[in-house]
């Protein structure tokens, strides 16, 4: 047999005879759902009772429910398409984007040749500096958000 090193715990040798402590039941207790081959619950779950995290009250701020969710396309798929006006309604047209609720970002990745106006809710400063060495400009759309800043 192998010495035992004191670091290391030995495996729970399960099902080896009522005098191991580990025989018959294997530690499982008699029937119910965790005894059953297979069993495993979900972090929080307190087998069927309302749990902890439903019972207390939702208080306070929550930042999520006032994020701004932007879509974003980068200055090489705006190079690729044939208009000298570029609005999210454009994008929406050309099916880049399939509605035009969301608000728009345009990122700076990719080169771009020709000088076009790009209007949007957002730029990247890469992106702002790309379009107007190729000649171009870069609108921003006014919202809530921009105004109070």
């Amino acid at each position: 047999m192998r010495a035992k090193l004191p670091y290391k715990k030995s495996k729970k040798r399960l099902g080896c005879g009522l005098g191991s402590g580990l025989g018959k039941t294997s530690g499982k207790g008699h029937k119910g759902q965790k005894a059953r081959s297979g069993y495993s619950s979900r972090a929080g779950f307190e087998g069927g009772q309302n749990p902890l995290y439903r019972r207390l009250p939702k208080r306070g701020f929550n930042a999520a429910r006032f994020r701004s969710e932007y879509r974003t396309i980068n200055l090489s798929h705006l190079d690729r398409l044939d208009e000298a006006v570029i609005t999210p309604e454009t994008l929406v047209a050309k099916g880049v984007f399939s509605n035009s609720k969301k608000r728009v970002k345009i990122l700076g990745n990719g080169d771009i040749t020709k000088a076009i106006e790009v209007t949007a809710h957002a730029f990247s400063e890469s992106a702002k500096e790309k379009i107007a060495k190729a000649g171009g400009r870069a609108i921003v759309i006014e919202t809530k958000a921009t105004e109070e800043k």
